[in-house]
């Protein structure tokens, strides 16, 4: 029996495409776009885009200055649970590039937050955020607590910087979002 080479490699082409086309749809229809409306009209968020990998699920995320951090992720968590199921939720906070007096006021209590994060002292962060706000006039130091992570937020005039570090800690002992 002698085969045919061209119906065999439009055999094989089209039910790669329509592999590779079916797979395509479902990813955008069934996983991205409900995340993607859930955050879409989300107060304090200005553009989201959720990145689904195998163990977890990061949005890369750009906030406003008013934004609160804490309520952003617990609604993503709730609504988006179909879609997350058992992985791990991450935020990837984008920054604008505007905040590097802040990154410096960050790195002057960065040490304090990680003592009291390693040793489940929480009750510190506040007290560092207090310090801070006193240190450097102008700045507007906040922190709330859930089961999963420590969101702090510090503010400047027009800037502001979101930080989201899980409560427990990487392998390393490094948080790579701070």
């Amino acid at each position: 029996m002698k085969i045919r080479v061209l119906p065999a490699v439009l055999t094989a082409v089209l039910s790669a495409g329509l592999l590779v086309g079916g797979w395509y749809t479902y990813r955008n229809v069934a996983t991205l776009g409900p995340l993607e409306s859930i955050v879409a009209d989300m107060p304090g968020v200005s553009s989201a885009a959720p990145v689904i990998g195998r163990d977890s699920v990061t949005m890369e995320i750009t906030l406003d200055r008013d934004a609160n951090v804490k309520d952003i992720y617990e609604t993503i968590a709730r609504e988006g649970e179909s879609v997350i199921g058992g992985k791990e939720l991450k935020f990837d906070i984008q920054e604008d590039g505007k905040q590097q007096e802040l990154d410096k006021v960050w790195s002057t209590v960065l040490f304090d937050i990680a003592e009291a994060m390693e040793n489940r002292h929480y009750t510190a962060i506040p007290a560092a955020m207090s310090r801070l706000e006193k240190q450097f006039s102008g700045i507007e130091a906040s922190s709330e607590i859930d089961e999963v992570n420590v969101y702090i937020t510090l503010k400047n005039g027009e800037t502001a910087k979101h930080i989201v570090l899980p409560r427990t800690s990487e392998k390393l002992g490094v948080w790579p979002n701070a």
